[in-house]
């Protein structure tokens, strides 16, 4: 936390490409979108320069025909430490996607009109790009680990061999204390952090998506990654009751200052056309540094969506009108079918165009996505 970070990006793809720092808060000209910066283009190379401010788990991908740039696997976990952070026996990234493959085991076809409704969902799971790794853990121990979503579209109700799972992070870091939990629930995107163990020699821990219904789509149940508990070792992991302190923004009554609506509609040509408010790609009213921001993000259609704001945290207010659970900071929030968050997060001095759209990738190519300007 507080480095400053120099990554080259050399273009060595047949096509344009450019890299976007998921959650971090970067300067808008860093962020990777064909808004602030012209797609690098083969053979050429761009220098991206900035601080890491804050501690958490955070990804990369492309931000540049990402719905097929990210199904070959260009992407990766990003994590910032803080020498504060909770002591632990050892610690795991996490990244979970899955693969459409055609009977040949190549790559599917990409688009079509069930891929564009429906977002682009494989039938083989990969954890760090292996299909169901078998890892190892030493009995006694308590680990971390930090899970991050990078599937097109499949939302995974995670679960750890169906025992009780304790959430200390998000998005955005620590969370104010340990939640307990018998699963958690990560869209495209998001990222959660979990203590893991103690467990006994002997066992046989998997890493488990249960059933979950995003509308229209039932996800399938499966193993991700199974965890065999070898001998004991002694820990040395301490996990406080209180690991930060989060100062809430706003109320669950405050005036919203925007509404934000995410809606389809039916095209005999395509299928289905995404929009926010209306428009694909729309251009949004700016917000000024400084200024509290309240949206209601309004679900209209019958399927959940992953709302991602660039650059920027934010509080969860209410889900249809209930307190979440607990108080975190985040980047990327699930809209349930029909439904509505109301967020609340302040613009820091960093003007500039970002973004914000459903993280489906095939959604949002689609036009379900918004730019609006930060200003001074």
């Amino acid at each position: 936390m507080g480095d400053t970070v120099v990554v080259r990006l050399k273009n060595s793809l047949p096509e344009p490409t450019t890299i976007h720092w998921h959650g971090l808060r970067v300067p808008a000209a860093m962020d990777g979108t064909e808004i602030v910066q012209h797609p690098v283009q083969p053979g050429e190379t761009f220098d991206y320069r900035f601080v890491v401010p804050d501690a958490a788990t955070y990804w990369y991908h492309p931000h540049t025909n990402e719905t097929v740039q990210l199904e070959k696997g260009l992407y990766g976990a990003f994590v910032v430490r803080d020498p504060g952070d909770p002591a632990v026996d050892g610690e795991r990234v996490l990244v979970l996607d899955d693969l459409k493959l055609d009977r040949a085991g190549r790559l599917a076809p990409f688009g079509g009109r069930k891929e564009r409704h429906d977002g682009r969902r494989g039938d083989v799971w990969l954890v760090n790009g292996r299909i169901a790794p078998n890892l190892e853990m030493a009995a006694g121990q308590i680990e971390r680990w930090r899970f991050v979503n990078a599937s097109s579209s499949r939302y995974a109700c995670l679960s750890i061999g169906r025992r009780t799972l304790s959430i200390i992070g998000t998005d955005g870091g620590l969370i104010g204390a340990p939640v307990d939990a018998q699963q958690v629930l990560l869209t495209p995107g998001e990222r959660v952090d979990i203590a893991v163990g103690p467990f006994a020699q002997g066992e046989v821990i998997t890493i488990d998506a249960v059933p979950y219904s995003r509308g229209m789509i039932a996800e399938e149940a499966g193993t991700y990654a199974s965890v065999r508990v070898g001998p004991s070792r002694p820990s040395v992991a301490h996990i406080a009751s209180t690991l930060r302190h989060i100062e809430p923004l706003a109320s669950d009554h405050a005036t919203p200052t925007r509404e934000v609506h995410l809606q389809g509609r039916m095209s005999l040509r395509r299928g289905v056309d995404w929009r926010i408010d209306g428009q694909a790609h729309h251009h949004a009213d700016p917000v000024r540094v400084g200024d509290l921001q309240v949206w209601d993000i309004v679900n209209d259609t019958r399927m959940d969506h992953p709302f991602h704001l660039h650059g920027f945290f934010f509080q969860v207010l209410d889900v249809d009108g209930e307190p979440p659970p607990f108080l975190s900071w985040k980047d990327t929030v699930n809209i349930p079918a029909k439904g509505r968050v109301r967020i609340a997060w302040t613009p820091d001095d960093r003007p500039g165009s970002w973004m914000y759209h459903c993280h489906i990738l095939e959604h949002h190519a689609a036009g379900m996505m918004a730019h609006f300007d930060v200003i001074r």
